[in-house]
């Protein structure tokens, strides 16, 4: 007998819900999860919400006990397949839609919080924002507050750990649940670094139970999937799909009738990843781009060190971020950044005389120090003294407490509240980190990094390099030299080449370099490489790939004949190529064995030569061993079937950059092709390879030697490889730098037996 869920009373659809043929219709779990979620456990209840729900449930009882035409007359197996079609459908449907939206528990907070952005920190995030705000917060949230409502460009350096990026994080849940913003773009200095802001804001809308309560249009259709997201494609409110889209780099909030956040999609990506062309199309058909961009520390360390990766990420700023709006849209965005070095991206943006659309906010921890110096001095020496001994601050914090209204005296403090439970005031706090670390206080706490020092005055900076350019052009060679190497440099993604001309006397110029396959930019790394040996070469595995690549690179390059001022052609006289790397090896003496410019070509294999190493001057030369200066060729060619040339990489490492300082003119001098300051732009990559390692004097044997590392792991040294490596082969081709001993001692001259018989008549 059919039911009709209107004319029931409340306490009638109480009992309904837990009578038996309810545990028949939906099943013993939905029928807990429907009685947990209206308090059914109670007799009977007037509220309305949990009326409507009671409703719902009773449709579903009445769906069961309906008469079915099309099972009318049926007996048997046929009866009960048709039972159990229904109750498979009435259990699916009562899974999958969510039932009756919960009122909004107080609708002019609500109203407030949508205009308000503090006011929308402080009621629904308490646990976030649990101390005082500061000066510099609530110039920063009026900010947030014009860019999100209003538009405009933001950025903001503030001390770390001032909450800018949770800020910016609730900044962008702000946009999207007032309905300010329909598309929001969450912009890292990697993905990775994006997708954890995204899993923040995901944590957020998944427990906040404050949220529910006033947002549940958006919140309660999310908190329905119960953590399980493989729901949203299935979830339906009254009969219609909510179109919830939860993945790792997107959240698409759900489609409801009178929301405000209808269908709002927050992704995420890298800086330097795949910007351009971001939107998201509706299932209306309605094609959206994104109208909020929100930039985390688009910078790291490594790139903020690298003036040419700088410059590369501010493009992508101005032209792909900044253009993700679309044809004649503009973007709102919000940028929290930390300066690390002087002149970085960061800094850069800051400043409002270069990017005054931005409106920079440089915030710091402190305003004005104290003036008491001497205090403050004994002070650290108290606080010093007690660390090295195990014994912490406490010492010191009394001391403080004694002298704290002098030791006050002339300090300004951004935000009094910020300090540690055995610490009794913010300035104590502040003046700790700068003891801790003052480099790290400067840059990470005042945004105002100390200017980096030189720890060795020999050695040229990258931009020094990139503007010491000889004035010719790319691939032209300067009259008097004589000598045209070549060294390669092999990688698993791609191979690293360049060209060097040499005199006789070691004046060295770089007139060409590049990779195979060429990567069509000004600035890429190796690890990030799109345009690799392998898409160059589909069918073939990484062995075939490098040697396909070599076999390209090799035609192009030696071939060629290169047109030195004199006019005169000339080729490459001698080419190395890396056998160092992985896999490699067998492949780079195969290629040297087969290839039909075997005569010009040599496997290399560079030697760490440190203080306790022994050094190439003391080896035993054998018969038939070439040997150069820190350099040699065994006479061994082993079962490869081809020689190959040994060297330290130590050593030649120090001279490269010992030629690198000589100035312009002088004899051992070496320079790169181009004109200032165009040509010196241009250098700016392989200036970072030659500056990617420092060195270290180190003794040991009864020697100094400097020991050659690298400033950071991951750095791209590639082309400071190959200089290194056509320096070698100028070495072997006879180049002597004045002073560093005599030329490479040739192999036996071979006799002929008439030349002989001359000599005996």
């Amino acid at each position: 007998m059919a039911i009709d869920p209107r004319q029931l009373r409340p306490s009638e659809l109480c009992q309904l819900l837990n009578s038996t043929p309810m545990g028949e219709v939906i099943g013993e779990r939905q029928l807990r999860r429907h009685r947990t979620r209206a308090g059914l456990r109670i007799a009977a209840s007037n509220d309305p919400q949990r009326v409507d729900l009671l409703r719902y449930v009773a449709w579903l009882v009445s769906e069961r006990h309906k008469p079915k035409p099309e099972a009318e007359g049926l007996t048997g197996y046929d009866a009960q397949r048709e039972r159990a079609l229904a109750r498979s459908k009435a259990q699916s449907l009562s899974g999958r839609d969510i039932g009756e939206l919960p009122a909004v528990v107080d609708p002019d907070r609500k109203a407030k919080a949508q205009t308000d952005f503090r006011f929308f920190c402080e009621t629904y995030f308490p646990q976030t924002f649990t101390m005082a705000w500061s000066d510099d917060h609530l110039k920063v949230i009026a900010k947030i507050e014009q860019a999100v409502l209003e538009g405009g460009l933001f950025a903001m350096a503030m001390p770390r750990g001032s909450g800018k990026t949770t800020l910016c994080e609730i900044a962008c849940l702000w946009a999207i649940l007032i309905g300010a913003r329909e598309f929001v773009a969450l912009i890292g200095a990697d993905e990775e670094h994006a997708a954890n802001m995204l899993d923040s804001i995901k944590a957020e809308l998944e427990n906040n139970e404050l949220l529910l309560a006033d947002f549940p249009e958006v919140v309660y259709p999310i908190q329905c999937l119960e953590g399980i997201h493989q729901r949203a494609g299935g979830q339906l409110y009254q009969g219609t799909q909510t179109h919830i889209g939860w993945t790792a780099r997107e959240i698409v909030l759900p489609t409801m009738p009178e929301s405000k956040a209808s269908g709002a999609i927050i992704r995420v990506a890298g800086i330097t990843g795949r910007i351009r062309g971001m939107k998201h199309k509706r299932p209306d058909g309605q094609s959206v781009r994104p109208s909020l961009v929100l930039i985390d520390d688009p910078q790291t360390d490594e790139s903020a060190r690298s003036p040419s990766q700088c410059a590369t990420r501010e493009r992508i700023l101005a032209g792909a971020i900044l253009g993700l709006g679309g044809p004649g849209k503009k973007i709102a965005g919000l940028m929290t950044i930390t300066v690390v070095r002087p002149d970085d991206m960061a800094d850069r943006l800051l400043d409002r005389d270069l990017h005054p659309q931005w409106q920079g906010e440089r915030t710091k921890m402190v305003y004005a120090f104290p003036t008491n110096e001497a205090l403050w001095a004994r002070y650290a020496e108290i606080r010093a003294e007690g660390l090295r001994n195990d014994a912490g601050i406490r010492a010191a914090t009394e001391f403080y407490r004694q002298h704290r209204e002098a030791m006050d005296e002339g300090a300004i403090i951004a935000w009094p509240a910020r300090y540690n439970h055995d610490e009794l005031s913010a300035i104590q706090h502040a003046m700790n980190l700068k003891y801790q670390n003052e480099v790290a206080f400067w840059a990470e706490y005042q945004n105002e990094p100390l200017p980096e020092d030189q720890p060795d005055d020999e050695l040229l900076t990258a931009e020094q390099i990139a503007a010491k350019v000889n004035g010719h052009k790319r691939g032209e060679i300067p009259i008097g030299c004589s000598h045209l190497t070549m060294f390669i440099d092999v990688q698993g993604k791609a191979l690293f080449w360049l060209i060097a001309a040499w005199s006789d006397d070691f004046t060295g110029h770089i007139i060409d370099y590049g990779t195979e396959p060429d990567q069509k930019q000004a600035y890429f790394t190796l690890r990030e490489m799109r345009r690799t040996l392998l898409t160059a070469a589909p069918r073939a595995g990484q062995e075939g790939a490098i040697y396909a690549g070599l076999e390209r690179l090799n035609e192009a390059m030696l071939t060629k004949e290169w047109r030195r001022d004199d006019g005169a052609m000339v080729r490459i006289d001698r080419c190395l190529i890396d056998a160092n790397w992985g896999a490699s090896t067998d492949v780079v003496y195969q290629f040297c064995r087969q290839s039909k410019f075997a005569n010009v070509l040599l496997p290399s294999h560079g030697r760490y030569v440190g203080a306790s190493s022994i050094p190439f001057s003391e080896y035993k030369r054998k018969r038939g061993d070439r040997v150069g200066h820190n350099w040699r060729i065994p006479n061994v060619a082993g079962k490869r079937a081809v020689r190959h040339v040994v060297f330290d990489t130590n050593y030649w490492k120090s001279f490269i950059h010992a030629r690198l300082a000589v100035p312009m003119g002088d004899p051992g001098c070496l320079a790169l092709f181009g004109r200032s300051p165009r040509g010196a732009e241009s250098h700016r990559l392989i200036a970072e390879h030659l500056t990617a390692e420092y060195r270290v004097k180190t003794e040991g044997r009864g020697r100094t030697v400097d020991e050659w590392k690298l400033k950071q792991p991951g750095l791209d040294n590639h082309w400071l490889d190959c200089l290194v490596g056509a320096a070698v082969a100028a070495s072997i081709q006879g180049a002597t730098l004045f002073g560093t001993g005599s030329k490479p001692t040739p192999s036996r001259k071979r006799i002929k037996l008439s030349a002989l018989q001359r000599e005996k008549r």
